[in-house]
């Protein structure tokens, strides 16, 4: 006896909220995009009808208006995404208690214990039920592990319910492009292709020691997937609590000088950024703690408006807590956290099309940076500030 996993997936998520929200929106074309009034911003979700008429993820603001004069432009809301996500997994739960929580907008649940009710049936009293009190469409990928629900579930938009069988796979999923595979990334697919690996079925016949001198362990992993396998069970607690990310030091010696403390904190802030990013995450609140020569511990935090995952936004949040709160006295011990971090998928930020085009061309400064890091150490680049300071204290 298998198992009978779904895959639940909010269509356009975003936009479907705002016309949940806004009723007379439905039958319009819709996006949410950043300031209206601003014609460099850009476009972060868009419904279905908007795709429609081509509209898509990160088009200038101004295109998409061109594209569709009649287009209605929201700006993002994400307490309201955040609420009714709430609301569509309460109702789920409701089905079964085997659900886990995958992202703001999709989930897994494991029905395998409802097998007096047909999967199809059950598939479609879900789908009604939350389109009838959430007003939210939703696609649903049944199948018998996570990774073919998943699959399954991005086969037929909006509003579809897609089985997909092990014995599916090879007609199915394996003319597909690597490109279209769940948790392949652009980056695994380059190096994929450049393995020659074009398609999953490639995928599924590949040398696997090859696969792991290119991929690690995850290559391993990916084949398996490939050849329709996971193992993975769905579990409640993997995406339902609120994880924090963070990392602190004891200094050597009781600290006075801010100068010093700032260093120590862009050290943390590094650390904790690199982490972020290893595990696709970010946070919109930093919180510092202090403990002074005599024990005494405090911890302040500040919730920011935009999400953020870079070290230097978390240096710049943590040196903010630190000057605001510090008392003077001496500090034995300083310490980060990025409390309730979510999957990047989640963060809206309000970016116009300036801002956009800005990080995406710093963005591989950093990488550059972070990977001599990695392969020569973390004092490897610094800031020239920090190296006068230590050429005088060297001098001194």
């Amino acid at each position: 006896m298998g198992r009978i996993i779904f895959h639940i997936d909010c269509n356009s998520f975003f936009a479907s909220c705002e016309e949940a929200y806004d009723p007379s929106l439905k039958g319009k074309p819709v996006v949410v995009a950043g300031d209206p009034k601003e014609r460099r911003g850009i476009v972060l979700a868009a419904n279905y009808l908007a795709k429609q008429l081509g509209i898509y993820t990160t088009m200038p603001l101004w295109e998409a208006k061109k594209k569709c004069p009649s287009l209605i432009v929201r700006k993002p809301n994400f307490s309201l995404y955040r609420a009714i996500s709430q609301q569509v997994f309460e109702r789920l739960q409701r089905v079964s208690p085997l659900l886990e929580r995958a992202s703001i907008d999709e989930g897994y649940l494991d029905v395998t214990e409802m097998a007096s009710v047909h999967p199809l049936i059950l598939a479609e009293h879900i789908q009604r039920d939350l389109l009838e009190t959430v007003q939210i469409p939703i696609s649903i990928g049944i199948a018998p592990n996570k990774f073919l629900a998943k699959m399954a579930s991005e086969m037929k938009k909006p509003l579809g319910i897609t089985v997909l069988r092990k014995r599916d796979v090879p007609n199915v999923l394996w003319p597909l492009t690597v490109e279209t595979m769940h948790g392949v990334g652009e980056k695994t697919a380059k190096k994929l292709n450049a393995m020659g690996i074009a398609t999953i079925g490639d995928l599924a016949k590949a040398d696997e020691i090859a696969l792991q001198q290119t991929l690690g362990i995850y290559g391993s992993r990916l084949k398996e997937w490939a050849n329709g396998i996971d193992h993975r069970p769905v579990n409640p607690e993997e995406g339902g609590k609120r994880k924090s990310i963070g990392n602190s030091i004891t200094l050597p010696y009781d600290v006075t000088e801010q100068r010093v403390l700032l260093d120590i904190l862009r050290q943390l802030a590094e650390s904790v950024g690199r982490r972020m990013k290893q595990k696709w995450v970010v946070s919109a609140t930093v919180q510092l703690t202090i403990r002074y020569h005599d024990f005494q511990t405090i911890t302040r935090s500040k919730t920011w408006d935009n999400p953020f995952q870079e070290a230097e936004e978390i240096f710049r949040y943590a040196a903010y807590l630190l000057k605001k709160h510090w008392n003077g006295e001496p500090i034995r011990l300083l310490g980060i956290t990025a409390l309730d971090v979510f999957d990047r998928k989640e963060a809206v930020k309000q970016l116009d099309l300036f801002h956009y085009e800005e990080e995406a061309k710093t963005e591989a400064l950093r990488k550059t940076v972070e990977k001599l890091r990695k392969k020569f150490g973390g004092t490897a680049i610094q800031k020239g500030a920090a190296l006068v300071e230590k050429k005088g204290e060297q001098q001194n």
